[in-house]
Protein backbone atom coordinates (compact mmCIF):
# COMPACT_ATOMS: atom_id res chain seq x y z
CA UNK A 1 0.00 0.00 0.00
CA UNK A 2 2.97 2.55 0.74
CA UNK A 3 4.30 1.48 -3.01
CA UNK A 4 1.00 2.37 -4.46
CA UNK A 5 0.72 5.62 -2.97
CA UNK A 6 4.47 6.99 -4.01
CA UNK A 7 3.80 5.96 -7.35
CA UNK A 8 0.31 7.72 -7.30
CA UNK A 9 2.15 10.92 -5.66
CA UNK A 10 5.01 10.69 -8.61
CA UNK A 11 2.45 10.07 -11.32
CA UNK A 12 0.14 12.65 -11.33
CA UNK A 13 2.51 15.28 -11.73
CA UNK A 14 4.08 13.33 -14.43
CA UNK A 15 0.48 13.27 -16.42
CA UNK A 16 0.06 17.02 -15.81
CA UNK A 17 2.79 17.95 -17.75
CA UNK A 18 2.34 15.45 -20.19
CA UNK A 19 -0.82 17.14 -20.81
CA UNK A 20 0.49 21.04 -20.80
CA UNK A 21 0.42 22.97 -23.78
CA UNK A 22 3.48 22.62 -25.50
CA UNK A 23 2.83 26.07 -26.90
CA UNK A 24 2.51 27.88 -23.72
CA UNK A 25 5.81 29.69 -22.69
CA UNK A 26 7.88 32.67 -24.41
CA UNK A 27 9.53 32.50 -27.63
CA UNK A 28 12.09 34.22 -29.06
CA UNK A 29 12.91 34.70 -33.02
CA UNK A 30 15.62 33.21 -33.97
CA UNK A 31 15.96 35.51 -37.38
CA UNK A 32 18.88 33.07 -39.06
CA UNK A 33 16.98 30.25 -39.36
CA UNK A 34 14.20 32.10 -40.44
CA UNK A 35 13.51 31.92 -44.66
CA UNK A 36 11.36 33.87 -46.81
CA UNK A 37 10.50 33.17 -50.26
CA UNK A 38 8.17 36.58 -50.32
CA UNK A 39 8.62 39.32 -47.74
CA UNK A 40 11.00 39.66 -45.07
CA UNK A 41 11.48 38.57 -41.42
CA UNK A 42 11.58 40.29 -38.55
CA UNK A 43 14.42 41.99 -37.06
CA UNK A 44 13.23 41.15 -33.58
CA UNK A 45 10.42 39.07 -32.38
CA UNK A 46 8.75 37.93 -29.22
CA UNK A 47 5.83 35.63 -28.51
CA UNK A 48 4.48 35.08 -25.77
CA UNK A 49 1.52 32.57 -24.77
CA UNK A 50 -0.21 31.83 -21.62
CA UNK A 51 -3.18 29.98 -20.61
CA UNK A 52 -6.29 32.29 -19.35
CA UNK A 53 -8.82 29.54 -18.48
CA UNK A 54 -9.55 27.42 -21.80
CA UNK A 55 -7.95 30.24 -23.64
CA UNK A 56 -4.35 31.25 -24.85
CA UNK A 57 -3.43 34.96 -24.59
CA UNK A 58 -1.25 35.19 -27.30
CA UNK A 59 1.36 38.64 -27.78
CA UNK A 60 3.99 39.20 -30.38
CA UNK A 61 5.77 42.36 -30.19
CA UNK A 62 8.61 42.67 -32.23
CA UNK A 63 10.67 44.97 -34.81
CA UNK A 64 9.79 44.31 -38.62
CA UNK A 65 12.33 44.61 -41.44
CA UNK A 66 11.93 48.00 -42.40
CA UNK A 67 12.87 49.12 -38.20
CA UNK A 68 8.59 49.75 -37.30
CA UNK A 69 7.30 48.29 -34.54
CA UNK A 70 4.88 45.26 -34.51
CA UNK A 71 2.59 44.34 -31.81
CA UNK A 72 -0.43 41.87 -31.69
CA UNK A 73 -2.17 40.43 -28.87
CA UNK A 74 -5.27 38.35 -29.16
CA UNK A 75 -7.43 35.55 -27.41
CA UNK A 76 -8.35 32.77 -28.57
CA UNK A 77 -9.38 29.03 -27.75
CA UNK A 78 -6.59 26.50 -27.01
CA UNK A 79 -8.52 23.42 -28.89
CA UNK A 80 -9.02 25.78 -31.66
CA UNK A 81 -12.01 28.43 -32.82
CA UNK A 82 -13.03 32.11 -32.88
CA UNK A 83 -10.70 34.43 -30.84
CA UNK A 84 -10.32 37.66 -29.68
CA UNK A 85 -8.31 40.46 -31.34
CA UNK A 86 -6.92 42.82 -28.13
CA UNK A 87 -4.62 44.76 -30.47
CA UNK A 88 -3.22 44.72 -33.41
CA UNK A 89 -3.93 45.31 -37.49
CA UNK A 90 -5.72 42.34 -38.11
CA UNK A 91 -9.94 42.72 -37.27
CA UNK A 92 -10.53 39.14 -36.63
CA UNK A 93 -8.72 35.91 -35.78
CA UNK A 94 -9.53 32.08 -35.52
CA UNK A 95 -7.75 28.87 -35.04
CA UNK A 96 -7.76 25.03 -35.42
CA UNK A 97 -5.67 22.72 -33.00
CA UNK A 98 -4.49 20.19 -35.94
CA UNK A 99 -2.63 17.82 -33.23
CA UNK A 100 -1.12 18.67 -29.99
CA UNK A 101 2.11 19.94 -31.65
CA UNK A 102 0.02 21.76 -34.37
CA UNK A 103 -2.00 24.99 -34.85
CA UNK A 104 -3.32 26.60 -37.62
CA UNK A 105 -4.18 30.17 -37.47
CA UNK A 106 -6.11 32.87 -40.11
CA UNK A 107 -5.62 36.45 -39.50
CA UNK A 108 -8.87 39.05 -41.13
CA UNK A 109 -8.92 42.01 -42.14
CA UNK A 110 -11.90 43.32 -43.47
CA UNK A 111 -14.05 40.37 -42.93
CA UNK A 112 -11.40 38.87 -45.59
CA UNK A 113 -8.76 35.99 -44.27
CA UNK A 114 -5.68 37.87 -45.35
CA UNK A 115 -2.67 36.03 -43.63
CA UNK A 116 -2.43 31.96 -42.03
CA UNK A 117 0.04 30.77 -40.12
CA UNK A 118 0.95 26.77 -39.24
CA UNK A 119 2.64 26.63 -36.12
CA UNK A 120 4.89 23.48 -35.12
CA UNK A 121 6.72 23.03 -31.60
CA UNK A 122 9.68 20.41 -31.76
CA UNK A 123 9.10 17.18 -29.90
CA UNK A 124 11.69 18.66 -27.82
CA UNK A 125 9.37 21.59 -27.12
CA UNK A 126 12.26 23.92 -27.73
CA UNK A 127 11.60 25.19 -31.41
CA UNK A 128 8.44 26.68 -32.36
CA UNK A 129 8.37 26.75 -36.57
CA UNK A 130 5.69 29.19 -38.38
CA UNK A 131 5.44 29.00 -41.86
CA UNK A 132 3.46 32.44 -42.92
CA UNK A 133 1.64 33.11 -46.26
CA UNK A 134 -0.48 35.78 -46.89
CA UNK A 135 -0.47 39.55 -46.61
CA UNK A 136 0.40 41.05 -43.58
CA UNK A 137 -1.10 43.98 -42.01
CA UNK A 138 1.10 46.59 -43.78
CA UNK A 139 -0.23 44.92 -47.14
CA UNK A 140 2.84 42.87 -48.23
CA UNK A 141 2.68 39.56 -49.19
CA UNK A 142 4.29 37.16 -47.16
CA UNK A 143 5.23 33.83 -47.87
CA UNK A 144 8.16 32.10 -45.45
CA UNK A 145 9.05 30.36 -42.42
CA UNK A 146 10.20 31.78 -39.02
CA UNK A 147 11.75 29.96 -36.16
CA UNK A 148 11.68 30.40 -32.38
CA UNK A 149 13.05 29.17 -29.45
CA UNK A 150 11.69 28.19 -26.12
CA UNK A 151 13.12 30.99 -23.32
Amino acid sequence: MRYAKLVFILLVPAIALMAADPFVGTWKLNPAKSKFKAGAPYQEATITIAESGSDDDVALKGTAANGAPLSLHYTQPANGGIGKIVEGPFDAVSGKLLNARERETRYSKGGKVSYTVHAKVSKDGKTLTIASKGTNAAGQAVDGVTVYEKQ
